[in-house]
């Protein structure tokens, strides 16, 4: 007898939520004496200069058909590759900029999860770790630390084949 008991009550609670949910005003702060009907006669009824009280004027039919002005082409979000480059042109040394133009992507900048952020850097370099460029790959690793800076961070730069260049930490 207990367990049919606590079913209906159970099921009793159940029909209330449901009737709040499905019957409720989606405007909890508002009662239905706090809105009152207008007929349009009520408007037309009204002399122009006259206005009633808790009432916005009228707007003329001249200023709502003037379109709002058309907003400003939003400016183009710098790639990680763009961001990189103007950071070296902006503080880099010579040799730092020369490396600089021949980076073509960068991944992995942007994240910081507190582990191991790892970044990579793609260049059109060729001859990978033992190439004539290894050089100018630390140069843009070292550039990399002083752009970005993390207590784990390990950047990546690699040639146009994908072969590691260099690396080191930043």
């Amino acid at each position: 007898m207990a367990i049919i008991g606590g079913l209906f009550g159970v099921f009793f609670v159940l029909v209330v939520v449901i009737g709040i949910v499905a019957g409720g005003d989606t405007d909890p702060g508002s009662t239905a004496s706090d809105t009152a009907a207008t007929s349009p006669s009520d408007a037309a009824d009204a002399k122009p200069g006259e206005e009633e009280a808790g009432t916005e004027p009228a707007v003329p039919a001249k200023e709502a058909a003037e379109e709002p002005a058309p907003k400003p082409a939003p400016e183009k979000e710098l790639t990680q590759a763009d961001e990189f480059k103007a950071f070296i042109a902006k503080n880099g040394t010579p040799a730092e900029k020369a490396a600089a133009e021949h980076i073509v992507k960068v991944q992995g900048a942007d994240s910081d999860n507190g582990i191991l952020d790892a970044a990579d850097v793609y260049t059109d370099y060729a001859g990978g770790l033992m190439g004539p460029h290894q050089g100018d790959g630390k140069l843009l690793a070292s550039a990399f630390a002083d752009w970005k800076d993390s207590d784990n961070g390990l950047v990546t730069i690699y040639d146009k084949d994908g072969e590691l260049l260099s690396n080191g930490n930043y």
